[in-house]
């Protein structure tokens, strides 16, 4: 015997503001991120962001799929292939979960390396 399901479908409708917030919670939970990169993208992009947002890009190509780009300062002391595939994976994670949008692609773009003073106290987990 067959089942049959019956899907319903329906519109999301979500304020971009909440996506952005999103992506720079999940980027910034991850241990060996400094924080989102002031020095991003291009001058004339950057102009026409909002503050809040400075070090993320999102966008929505013609099929209709969520492309992320985010701009981010690490320590120097991380693996950055391994920190940047923990960034994406969490920012996929996240927009799913807190929103059930699956992000076609998320590229993390290293702005800045970090170094750390020799004495200094860090919370940071080398990976």
């Amino acid at each position: 015997m067959d089942k049959q399901i019956e899907e319903t479908s329906g519109k999301l409708t979500c304020n971009k503001t909440i996506l952005y917030s999103i992506v720079s919670l999940a980027t910034k939970e991850i241990s060996g991120v400094v924080g989102l990169s002031k020095k991003s993208q291009s001058h004339t992009f950057v102009a026409l962001q909002k503050p809040d947002v400075e070090g993320i890009k999102i966008q929505y190509n013609t099929a209709g799929q969520l492309l992320i780009d985010v701009w981010i300062d690490v320590f120097s002391n991380i693996s950055a292939p391994d920190l940047c595939f923990k960034v994406q994976e969490n920012i996929r994670s996240s927009i799913f979960s807190m929103v059930g949008v699956k992000a076609e692609r998320v590229n993390v773009h290293i702005v800045d390396v970090v170094v750390k003073e020799e004495g200094e106290v860090s919370n940071e987990v080398e990976f």
